[in-house]
């Protein structure tokens, strides 16, 4: 069955993809988390569903998190940090967004698959997600034979979305454990309207 084949494929990628972070670039990005203001965080599309996710594990440590767009947003500061999740890095709404974060000081943190992308390059902390995006593709069906690219059977950016979803929940457990918090400190912050 092609689900069971598509199903260790996507497995096998995350493992390798989330792996490839380093300890370095965890701490780097902990510590910003820690220490600034206010915490903004964008994703556009399913990246922008792993960026409310992350949000709302970020509340439940006891930060303050705002999720770009709401209504409730109020403006990022100089000692704030924005968050941005895109896997090809060149999202236009997300280019211009980071480029107003950047010229009011703000730091800026990428979540991306490509370091060399634009969001990259004006990033202070990049993570790099290798994932398969969906603008990742060689159509030359020899051309992928020849250099070893097969097609993934996940689609789009599914390696890239699912990788930051898990990355970030295990920078939620370093967190934790950096700020001396438990589940039950994270419960106690749960929404209770629902």
């Amino acid at each position: 069955m092609i689900y069971d084949d598509a199903l260790n494929d996507i497995l096998e990628n995350v493992a390798k993809t989330t792996k490839a972070v380093s300890d370095e670039e965890v701490t780097k990005m902990t510590k910003m988390l820690e220490e600034v203001d206010n915490v903004f965080i964008m994703g556009l599309g399913r990246s922008g569903l792993v960026a409310k996710a992350f949000a709302m594990r970020l509340m439940h440590l006891g930060l303050s998190v705002y999720v770009v767009g709401e209504t409730t947003t109020p403006a990022i500061r100089e000692n704030d940090c924005l968050i941005a999740i895109s896997g090809s890095g060149e999202t236009s709404y997300i280019i211009s967004t980071t480029s107003i974060a950047k010229d009011i000081g703000s730091k800026l943190i990428a979540i991306t698959s490509y370091p060399d992308s634009t969001l990259a390059k004006k990033s202070d902390i990049v993570l790099q997600l290798k994932g398969r995006t969906k603008i990742d593709s060689e159509p030359d069906y020899n051309n992928r034979q020849i250099s070893g690219l097969h097609q993934s059977l996940s689609p789009m950016g599914t390696i890239f979305e699912i990788s930051a979803l898990i990355f970030l929940d295990a920078v939620i457990a370093q967190m934790m454990q950096d700020l001396g918090q438990t589940e039950k400190d994270l419960k106690a912050r749960h929404t209770v309207l629902e």
